[in-house]
């Protein structure tokens, strides 16, 4: 250990008094002890290592009781910063521990470095090469293919081309087949679906400046369902996963959509588009219709999809919605087991017809004063044939903080990518 190395402990008793009433740390030379209440321990640790990266102490070895897998972890949920400097020298742990902390910090830490990098350097067939290689570096039983540019209308993704048309950067489809049988013929069991806006401008429905500033995590279901499945399959997961990202850009050129055009898709549902900016169900409906073609046992898709679950539930939780209440269970069941917040929102049949057009079957964007995260679902279930067993659908309202908190950095936070992973893990 070096003079610039801080050692951290862990002590359930309170800090001496010239701390400060309930403090949360004191500090002893070259030693700072987190004190927390057995309750609340793990968010202290987080907020602890929140805390000490704003003191700019960037290198500490954790040292002592009490450091056992969730405890490295939820202090590194606190310590890591968007810029990623800050380094730990890591507490003992078994074996089983220490390679699920590697997995979770080769995984989970790319989730949160992906969604923050700048759009400029990741297009949407970046998005896709990338989230194909990460997975393949967990198993030589992936197969894929990216479709991009003129091809995706020429095999009629018509969702995803028409979304992506104003850019210079061409839109792309990853289609990701997982297939640890090696038999072609095996049943699926799951399919996710990620929303890939690797920048979101509104189109010509503009977001204004405070909102588009951030639209670089638009990508933030790609990234969570691709991480998902990549630590599933670190984990051991033996059952047949395939996967769809539906990657574009969203933005205003003389060839980007505009308000009033009307999207075919293949299953021969028609759209109408009333507002560009509700551009991430458009991509994410070819996506369905891929999954539910392949007739999996369950199907999952993941999207920064409304800002009405930020509004409904902060950046504290992931938004669930689906028909299905047993499925809901499972997936709340392994939040619980992975320490990760996840909060249910109502959908129910009558949000399926809150999007009237005149001139399509339905409008991309729902009627004035309706519950907007759950319209949202229930546009996304037109593309599913059994929209009522067997799906969810994550908003991923806690997926980017636009400014700090006691408990995170500004940034990606990677929140839900164990949760995915363990329910893949459970789902038979």
């Amino acid at each position: 250990m070096t003079m610039s190395t801080l050692s951290i402990l862990l002590s359930d008793n309170h800090a001496p008094k010239q701390w400060g009433l309930n403090a949360l740390l004191s500090f002893s030379d070259d030693t700072i002890t987190v004190h927390y209440k057995s309750k609340t321990r793990l968010s202290v640790i987080q907020q602890a290592g929140r805390k000490l990266d704003n003191l700019g102490i960037k290198s500490v070895k954790l040292s002592g009781e009490g450091w056992n897998l969730e405890a490295c972890w939820h202090f590194w949920l606190g310590y890591r910063n968007a810029k990623n400097s800050n380094k730990v020298m890591w507490a003992k742990l078994n074996s089983e521990d220490k390679q699920e902390l590697k997995h979770r910090l080769a995984i989970i830490d790319w989730c949160r470095d992906i969604v923050n990098q700048q759009a400029d350097t990741l297009s949407p067939v970046e998005l896709a090469t990338r989230a194909a290689k990460l997975i393949s570096t967990y198993s030589s039983a992936v197969t894929y293919n990216i479709i991009s540019g003129e091809a995706l209308r020429e095999q009629d993704y018509m969702g995803i081309y028409t979304v992506g048309k104003g850019s210079d950067r061409p839109a792309a489809l990853l289609e990701l087949d997982y297939n640890p049988t090696q038999n072609p013929n095996s049943p699926i069991t799951a399919c996710l679906v990620g929303k890939g806006i690797t920048f979101d401008s509104g189109g010509y429905s503009l977001k204004p400046s405070n909102f588009m500033e951030s639209m670089r995590s638009d990508m933030g279901g790609a990234a969570l369902v691709t991480s998902a499945l990549a630590l599933a399959i670190a984990r051991g997961l033996n059952q047949r996963i395939k996967l769809y990202l539906c990657c574009a850009d969203n933005l205003v050129s003389g060839n980007a959509f505009k308000l009033g055009d009307i999207i075919r898709y293949r299953n021969g549902k028609t759209v109408e588009v009333d507002n560009t900016d509700a551009e991430g169900r458009l991509v994410l409906a070819d996506g369905l219709i891929c999954a539910d073609n392949d007739q999996p046992h369950y199907i999952i898709d993941c999207a920064t999809l409304t800002g009405a679950a930020k509004i409904a539930v902060g950046n504290d939780y992931q938004s669930l919605l689906s028909f299905d209440d047993n499925f809901a269970s499972q997936l709340l069941a392994s939040s619980d087991i992975e320490h990760e917040a996840f909060w249910r929102l109502p959908l129910a049949e009558f949000h399926r017809s809150q999007f009237p057009s005149s001139f399509a079957d339905i409008a991309n964007s729902g009627i004035p004063n309706t519950a907007g995260a759950s319209t949202a679902a229930a546009f996304l279930s037109h593309f599913i044939k059994n929209y009522q067993k067997n799906w969810l659908h994550i908003d991923c309202s806690a997926t980017f903080r636009k400014s700090a908190t006691a408990l995170w950095a500004i940034g990606a936070t990677g929140v839900g990518v164990r949760t995915l992973a363990n329910l893949l893990i459970a789902l038979k």
